[in-house]
């Protein structure tokens, strides 16, 4: 694909965001363990940035899949991936399910001020005893008369101690099979709802992550998401939206982390030679590049099969688990040529470094990945 001059002027107006309004709270809001999202999902809203694909008739900008990967791409240059996933999970993980499964209503209520910026959301399916098996999910919705009631928890939830609502997965029936499980839009201003928690992590110290508690939660009939009984099918379709959007930004924050490690090695001298000069490191870096080079030639493709309307979901899997492996290679790597320094948390490569890790984990492990390949390779 070559971008044209509108997709440029895009990615400028994301780049100046991210330089002029993220990038210089990062080291406070890591401080803090917590990024303003009301405030931040505010401004990007009223830039357009929170509705890249979505239908203009809900406030959306209506744009292809080229200028999505293109947003994606950008926020890999936000120094660290708390603000990055935040964004994600309000973009890719909690609103595709009500913009291509949910009613007037909910799409008017709840995706609309999503877009806006007027609302903070979240994807709510993680479990204690059910994270990549999401089929073993306990938390139940059970309908009485003109209401669901909803008991049960999640756990490591972004957004969760800030989110208006959730995006939520619950069991409708004890019948075995996927057709038991329904997504619900569910307000957290309801009673019976409580963050029993935030969660304190490795990394991404600037998101906020929680466990959340459903206590005879009561939500009305029309917070539904489509059908009862099809929220399993629709999870696994937002799994690739979700698994995506971690694509693009993995090769553009690993560019900057080799950018901003080859810079310190050329400065930082050896043995009377500048560390850059080592051959073995000009070797891996070298590796590295190409690898990038692959990721990204397998976004492009599956942005094609998305935008011809063909299923991408091989394409998704093994590039996801490819960003994951690739970015912490990166990042350890680069973190060794650091040396003393990389150890130390003033520098960035320490935030990265803690920060990636959480990339082989979330969207599904890279195991389930290898699993999802091979079961499509007929193996």
């Amino acid at each position: 694909m070559i971008f044209t001059k509108d997709h440029e002027m895009t990615r400028m107006a994301i780049r100046d965001f991210i330089k002029k309004e993220i990038n210089p709270n990062m080291d406070e809001w890591e401080e803090k363990g917590h990024t303003p999202l009301h405030d931040l999902f505010k401004k990007m809203g009223d830039l357009g940035f929170l509705g890249i694909r979505y239908d203009t008739k809900y406030g959306g900008e209506g744009l292809d899949y080229w200028y999505d990967l293109i947003f994606l791409e950008e926020l890999g240059h936000i120094q660290g991936l708390g603000p990055s996933i935040a964004i994600t999970v309000q973009t890719h993980m909690a609103t595709p399910a009500i913009y291509e499964f949910g009613s007037e209503y909910l799409k008017e209520t709840y995706l609309k001020p999503a877009i806006a910026g007027d609302m903070v959301t979240s994807i709510a399916v993680t479990e204690s005893g059910a994270g990549s098996d999401v089929a073993s999910l306990a938390t139940t919705a059970k309908r009485e008369g003109d209401e669901y009631v909803i008991n049960g928890s999640k756990t490591f939830i972004t957004n969760g101690t800030q989110a208006d609502y959730l995006t939520l997965l619950a069991r409708t029936s004890d019948e075995p099979g996927y057709h038991s499980y329904s997504l619900f839009v569910v307000p957290t201003d309801l009673p019976g709802f409580q963050v029993s928690k935030k969660l304190d992590k490795l990394g991404m110290r600037s998101s906020d992550t929680a466990e959340l508690f459903f206590d005879n939660l009561r939500i009305p009939v029309e917070n539904l998401i489509g059908e009862e009984g099809e929220g399993f099918i629709y999870q696994m379709q937002q799994f690739q939206h979700e698994r995506f959007s971690v694509m693009p930004p993995a090769y553009v924050i690993a560019k900057d982390i080799i950018d901003m490690t080859v810079g310190y090695i050329k400065e930082r001298m050896v043995f009377g030679k500048p560390l850059i000069k080592r051959q073995v490191l000009q070797h891996r870096l070298a590796e590295w590049l190409t690898d990038m080079e692959c990721l990204r030639g397998i976004c492009h493709l599956a942005v094609e099969k998305k935008e011809a309307g063909v299923d991408a979901t091989r394409e998704i899997t093994m590039g996801k688990l490819k960003a994951a492996n690739l970015i912490q290679d990166v990042a350890a790597g680069c973190i060794q040529m650091y040396g003393g320094m990389g150890y130390m948390n003033e520098m960035l490569i320490t935030r990265y470094y803690r920060d990636v890790r959480i990339l082989s984990v979330g969207g599904g492990a890279d195991e389930v990945m290898c699993d999802v390949i091979a079961k499509m390779e007929g193996y």
